[in-house]
């Protein structure tokens, strides 16, 4: 890599260097986070950065964007592609941004959205009272069932009675299979809009191991980063009819210039994402999250709703001694990054809950396997059950090194 950022602000190359080291020989399981390529790294520190593009391509405020466009719809036209879908916009800067331009773009301040709620699994900007979403918005959220799985009846029920203009579909912490065909159903039943929200699962629908929402959704966002595996950013996928709605909504109603060089990341990713080897990874990520979810189970952590179809899973942990924050900085101290979360029916506070979340990823697009993941399963379980132990976090600091050393990351890049 140049050394131009060496030579120019050694202060902050080393930061990188410190950052890049501890990505290097932690093990990520925050099941938002992922590996990007070279490939998309080079495409991010590009001189696409350079240029301001209000606008769509044809369109633009501004001159000087006769390749701009070209990137834009590239990216647009290989995301068509790999998903399906009749419009496709890449503009929006981050999932939260997506979901607010749907909202902008479909309903009015007051309307009515349906949607999981956040201690349940669902999102923040599915309209949760300290967000925005629920500032501008009447929101109706439904729980899970006491199995930990969404029970759509209950929620059929629920849009009957208040009958959403829109519903969400789609989550943040869900570790089971979301029907869409059902959703679908349900909102025909109200007469309401249908949004997907399928940024943690957006890269296993490609792949094919979780079902689309394409045949069903009217709009779907996600985001780029996360199993998609691509850059820091977010698109709305939706029907032709909807698509001038769609448009208005980011620019000019919520955005001014798209970033560039994101836009030129997301078009790599995507061609990487249309290939067997993306698949074969998905698969992997799923195999990996089974393995890992077992093993956990099978050393006594119960997870919510018994298990995972997908990339994550919450450990439960209210019939233990510890809270999530207590077992997110026990692993954190043996370089295992997780994130405390809420569980279903959580009695504590969300800055310290009952559960972790857990997810396979990034450990994936690191190569790890099946038996790589029972053995990291092994080694969560054994620093839950005995947190006070020296010679058990001196052996887990050991087997998080042998794993990492397995599984480098970007080879010899250095800032």
């Amino acid at each position: 890599m140049s050394t131009f950022l060496s030579r120019q602000d050694p202060e902050l190359a080393s930061l990188l260097n410190h950052e890049l080291k501890r990505q290097q020989f932690s093990i990520e399981l925050i099941p938002s986070e992922n590996i990007v390529s070279p490939a998309v790294l080079e495409a991010l520190g590009s001189v696409l950065t350079n240029k301001y593009s209000e606008g769509y391509p044809g369109a633009r405020y501004y001159a000087g964007n006769a390749h701009i466009d070209e990137i834009e719809r590239l990216a647009v036209s290989r995301a068509k592609a790999l998903f399906g879908v009749d419009h496709v916009n890449i503009q929006p800067y981050s999932g939260s941004g997506a979901n607010f331009a749907v909202y902008n773009a479909l309903l009015e301040p007051g309307d009515t959205i349906l949607a999981m709620g956040l201690p349940f699994g669902g999102h923040l900007t599915h309209g949760w009272k300290v967000s925005a979403t629920g500032k501008y918005f009447r929101a109706v959220h439904y729980p899970t069932g006491k199995d930990g799985r969404i029970d759509y009846e209950m929620v059929a029920e629920l849009a009957l009675k208040e009958k959403p203009k829109l519903i969400v579909c789609g989550a943040s912490a869900y570790p089971r299979m979301i029907d869409f065909k059902h959703f679908r159903e349900i909102a025909d039943s109200v007469h309401a809009y249908l949004m997907a929200d399928i940024a943690h699962i957006a890269g296993l629908v490609v792949g094919g191991v979780h079902p689309s929402p394409v045949p069903y959704a009217d709009v779907i966002t996600t985001t780029l980063h996360k199993t998609l595996r691509g850059p820091r950013g977010a698109m709305i996928m939706c029907r032709e009819e909807l698509a001038a709605k769609i448009d208005k909504s980011i620019f000019p109603g919520l955005q001014g210039g798209p970033h560039n060089h994101v836009t030129a990341a997301a078009a790599v990713a995507f061609k990487e994402a249309a290939t067997d080897e993306f698949r074969a990874y998905t698969q992997q990520v799923v195999t990996n999250a089974s393995a890992l979810a077992q093993t956990l189970i099978d050393s006594g952590f119960p997870l919510v709703s018994g298990g995972t179809d997908n990339h994550l899973m919450l450990l439960d942990l209210s019939e233990k001694s510890l809270t999530g924050k207590d077992a997110e900085d026990i692993l954190a101290d043996c370089s295992i990054s997780t994130n405390k979360n809420m569980i279903p029916n959580d009695p504590r506070t969300p800055m310290n809950p009952s559960g972790i979340r857990i997810g396979t990823p990034l450990i994936t697009s690191r190569g790890f396997t099946a038996k790589d993941s029972v053995t990291l399963g092994v080694v969560i379980s054994s620093l839950l059950r005995t947190p006070e132990s020296e010679e058990v976090r001196a052996w887990a600091k050991s087997e998080v090194r042998t794993l990492c050393e397995a599984h480098p990351i970007y080879g010899t890049l250095s800032y």
